[in-house]
């Protein structure tokens, strides 16, 4: 009996949050890089009107006289987008309380990379930009695109070892967690402390919700739904509020892993107890030992952990590329590209993404390895760092982020900084993947 259609299979390969979180990952990748071109295609042809006009459209929500009313494009990046750093938060709580960053010996490599990939991109771009109308623009060149990395490493198979995988998302969930940060003190213009507050009460309520022991993911929803709403009303960034529910969200189990196998065990011995019927209908006590099975496997898994997995795919195939679709097309007017090269913020940011996160991540790496403060990931080679360095200068999804928050309402220095952001991550992914590949062509020739 064929059970599962093929791509079904593929899914069910994933066993562990870790594998799981690399397939999300590289689906991201992929199909980021087809929405992103989809993207430049409309925005460069006759459909540019049509689709300028669809992401700029209004959509109200009234509530008798109460209106709230943003463009589809703002409700993308502030609705959607908080979706996204949910998941973003979750992840970095897991890297933290069971992952790599949770050893320290293994985590203090890809936290002083990531620091060092954060730093020199940042200085760098203000060296080019200080003093300017683009110097708001800092922190575009800090981020990591951790879709675009990770997937340029795992399509590199067994080339590389798993170890330098695993670096590159420890550093990568590091950096996100500084664009996250990075973004709530430097991004935010006016502050609305009312509205702000009642966020505050909103995400001690959580916590209030969490040491009670609730697991329940409704509770959390709707507090995190409200928490949301005064964020955005508060000029502090919604997507923080993604963010900060994460860290709300219970990661421990409701009950102890002990007397999860003593409890369904019986509970099989009982289901095997009824006789199976020619149409593999389900006896009515059947039914009830599984839902009561299913009950004690949420109890014995963590809130946290089945929202991560629950989010990753509608994350990785919905929202990121309608973030890319909407974000991504830019109309290039080809006479005045070569004055855009030699803008202070295209530099910057090329300058930022390629030479700063090799000096911060290689850099860093290097002279924390030479000082003994750290060690190199297990079976990798600090050439393969070098390659990891450059994968680590695919800005994209985070960096345009950061760009329209920085440039807002400036569609001049927008246009610039996406230039130069889609120029230098598809330099850095392209020279990092192959820098690697040529490593790893020369480790096999050397073994025959």
């Amino acid at each position: 009996m064929k059970l599962y259609a093929p791509w079904e299979k593929a899914f069910k390969k994933v066993s562990t949050p870790f594998e799981e979180f690399l397939h999300a990952q590289t689906t991201t990748g992929l199909i980021l890089i087809i929405m992103t071109i989809l993207a430049l295609i409309l925005a460069n042809t006759s459909l540019y009107e049509s689709y300028s006009h669809f992401f700029h459209m209004n959509i109200d929500f009234n509530v008798g006289s109460w209106v709230l009313s943003h463009s589809l494009h703002h409700w993308i990046n502030d609705g959607l987008m908080a979706i996204f750093f949910f998941l973003i938060g979750l992840e970095i709580k897991r890297e933290i309380t069971a992952g790599e960053l949770s050893n320290i010996k293994v985590a203090i490599l890809p936290i002083l990379a990531a620091i060092g990939g954060m730093f020199f991109p940042a200085v760098i771009y203000t060296y080019f930009n200080y003093g300017t109308q683009g110097a708001a623009g800092w922190g575009i060149p800090m981020a990591t695109d951790i879709a675009f990395a990770i997937s340029a490493l795992v399509l590199l198979g067994k080339r590389v070892p798993t170890t330098l995988v695993t670096f590159l998302a420890a550093l990568a969930i590091v950096d996100d967690l500084g664009a996250v940060i990075v973004i709530a003190l430097f991004y935010t213009e006016t502050i609305n402390t009312t509205a702000l507050s009642l966020a505050g009460v909103m995400f001690l309520a959580m916590i209030v919700l969490n040491r009670f022991g609730i697991h329940k993911i409704l509770p959390y929803f709707v507090i995190g739904l409200c928490m949301w709403f005064f964020m955005l009303e508060s000029g502090v960034h919604a997507t923080i509020a993604g963010v900060l529910a994460a860290l709300a969200i219970p990661s421990t189990p409701k009950r102890a892993p002990e007397s999860f196998t003593k409890d369904t065990k019986e509970l099989f011995e009982k289901y095997e107890k009824f006789p199976s019927k020619e149409n593999y209908e389900l006896h009515e006590e059947q039914k009830k030992i599984l839902t009561n099975i299913k009950d004690k496997i949420d109890e014995v898994s963590t809130p946290s952990a089945r929202l991560e997995h629950s989010l990753h795919l509608p994350v990785a195939l919905l929202i990121i590329p309608i973030f890319a679709l909407a974000n991504a097309g830019i109309k290039i007017d080809f006479s005045s590209i070569g004055s855009t090269l030699f803008e202070p913020v295209f530099l910057g940011i090329i300058m930022g993404l390629i030479f700063g996160k090799v000096i911060g991540i290689f850099g860093v790496s290097w002279l924390a390895i030479k000082l003994k403060i750290a060690q190199l990931p297990k079976g990798s080679t600090i050439s393969q760092v070098f390659g990891v360095a450059f994968l680590g200068g695919i800005g994209f999804t985070m960096s345009i982020f950061v760009a329209d928050l920085a440039f807002l309402g400036s569609e001049e220095l927008i246009f610039q900084a996406k230039i130069g952001i889609l120029t230098a991550s598809l330099f850095s992914g392209l020279f990092g993947f192959f820098w690697l590949k040529s490593i790893a062509k020369k480790e096999e020739a050397s073994e025959k």
